[in-house]
């Protein structure tokens, strides 16, 4: 080992002990244990990070015990094999790192203020660590905690090979201007880096509540710029960047249309929609979305696409609804112009709660436990599409299985879009756009079949000539598939491969309509495999 090497390594070991080992809570995986959380933490009050580990924790119970009694291992005996498996639960569960930061910025007028910021690493039995970066005055640990977990079992249910990770920074970001804004967010990046939880093969940000292309590009440019200066794989650092900067086509729409397609695998399933008495398919379904921004607009623009109608929709000014179908286009428009919906001429304003009015499908796409106890039993939708995080509660969430309605959860549903920074990802480390080696070459051999084709067929009918001409779907398929062609591709086999692994889950558990609990079951038992297959580092 070189002496910089040794050198890297002694502060790498320091940092870790002193800098980013944040109060780890360790969690027993016990038989008793592993039930499902008491009353007293399975209401509408306990904490984000805690409601996520209700829903853990019930899965794991069954997961654990499942593992217990069908996995084999020559030589193991029975009580050998469940401290291994519990132990290994025990690894899974807690979040690994958590760093808490304050910094000082210097605003336009001169005034020197702290921001405070966080950022959790909950899993690196795959990496990096992935997830996205928020900026919002409502900010708190805890939150940051529950969303990285999230994305740990979020990524290993669309497989996708990342660790989960979140961070946040505690402003309101429509009280900064744009320069302010951008020396917090390089700042924060230098401060990230500095702790090791930034770099293209260590942790990678993306965009989230708050953010977007624009912050994403000042992270990268201030990590290609410092600590990542001739790193080959700077722009790698981080996801949902502008396409000059390194982005990938279907980023932006990414989360709303893999929502969609979520619907789209559980709305055609005969089975499911006989369970809630809902016709299958998208004709005549209608929908409420609540939170008109980038998830909620994609979703809702997607929906419309197959056939269903959005009847209302639900923003921070407030409400609008109309039963015979909502412009998006121009709800669009009228938004980007005025800054919300408020005085839309499309629908009307009201101050009903429209997550408990008539429809058949509610997207609920804002923060976090809008669902609750208290308006469970009033919803009338029959499909809950979940495109935010956490917007449904442990106790909620037995209420609506109770009323036979069907949750599409979080942790799929609104996979789309680490699904396609995965894939962003990939072009970073390639370092070629996808489609542009096969473009030219997909194209020649279309027309050479349709040659070929016309060809044999004059040798067969010598005396008439039969032209053969392509369907419109084939000729524009003709061209080879673009960049976009491809991501939409994967996006869309990725959430029907996961809705597959989800309904098998339903009816190995005999779960019935809990999607929720299935697809924490499948997310467990990828992780399980990979740290029992991997083993334990430095014990």
């Amino acid at each position: 080992m070189t002496a910089m090497a040794a050198s890297r390594f002694g502060l790498l070991c320091q940092t870790r002990q002193q800098v980013l080992s944040g109060p780890i809570r360790q969690f027993s995986v016990s038989r008793q244990q592993l039930a499902p959380a008491a009353t007293s933490n399975d209401d509408d009050n306990v904490g984000f990070s805690q409601m996520v580990m209700n829903f853990v924790e019930a899965a794991s119970k069954r997961v654990c015990e499942n593992i217990i009694q069908n996995e084999r291992v020559p030589r193991e005996k029975p009580e050998q094999k469940r401290a291994r498996v519990e132990g290994m639960f025990k690894v899974i569960l807690p979040c690994n790192h958590f760093l808490e930061m304050n910094f000082p910025v210097r605003r336009d007028c001169g005034q020197i203020e702290i921001i405070q910021g966080y950022r959790a690493q909950h899993s690196q039995h795959r990496t990096p660590s992935k997830g996205g970066m928020r900026y919002d005055i409502h900010v708190s640990a805890d939150e940051v905690r529950a969303l990285a977990a999230l994305m740990t079992y979020k990524c290993a249910m669309v497989d996708v090979p990342f660790g989960g990770a979140k961070a946040g920074i505690k402003i309101d970001p429509s009280q900064y201007s744009t320069t302010e804004l951008e020396g917090i967010t390089r700042r924060f990046t230098i401060e990230l880096t500095k702790k090791g939880f930034l770099g293209a093969g260590i942790d990678v940000p993306a965009p989230d509540m708050g953010t977007g292309e624009r912050e994403m590009s000042w992270m990268m440019d201030t990590y290609a710029m410092s600590f990542g200066h001739g790193d080959l794989n700077a722009h790698a650092v981080v996801t949902g960047k502008p396409i000059t900067q390194g982005g990938i086509h279907g980023r932006v729409s990414a989360t709303g249309r893999g929502l969609f397609h979520s619907v789209e695998q559980f709305i055609n399933n005969t089975s499911f929609m006989q369970l809630i008495d809902l016709a299958p398919g998208f004709k005549d379904k209608t929908f409420i979305v609540q939170g008109f921004g980038n998830v909620g607009l994609h979703s809702a623009r997607y929906l419309h696409r197959a056939g269903a109608r959005c009847i209302g929709v639900i923003e921070r000014d407030g409400s609008i609804f109309n039963p015979e179908g909502i412009d998006l286009k121009e709800l669009e428009d009228y938004k980007i112009e005025n800054g919300g919906i408020r005085g839309f001429h499309g629908a009307a304003a009201t101050t009903d709660d429209l997550l408990i009015a008539e429809c058949d499908i509610l997207v609920p796409c804002a923060n976090e436990k809008q669902i609750t106890s208290k308006n469970a039993p009033d919803i009338k939708a029959k499909i809950i599409a979940e495109g935010a995080n956490g917007p449904t509660t442990t106790a909620a969430h037995r209420i609506l299985l109770e009323r036979k309605r069907l949750i599409i959860p979080d942790l799929y549903a609104n996979a789309g879009g680490v699904t396609v920074s995965y894939f962003e990802w990939l072009k970073n480390l390639n370092h070629v756009s996808f489609g542009r080696l096969t473009f030219k070459y997909e194209h020649d051999s279309n027309v050479h079949l349709f040659n070929s084709v016309e060809t044999s067929l004059g040798n067969f009918f010598p005396d008439k000539k039969v032209p053969i001409y392509p369907t419109a779907e084939f000729q524009r398929r003709m061209a080879g598939a673009s960049e976009k062609d491809i991501v939409h591709s994967g996006l869309a086999y990725t959430m029907e491969r996961s809705a597959r692994q989800i309904t098998n889950a339903v009816s190995k558990y005999n779960l019935g309509l809990d999607l929720r609990q299935a697809a924490y079951i499948c997310s467990l038992e990828k992780i399980y495999t990979v740290y029992r297959d991997a083993g334990l580092t430095f014990t």
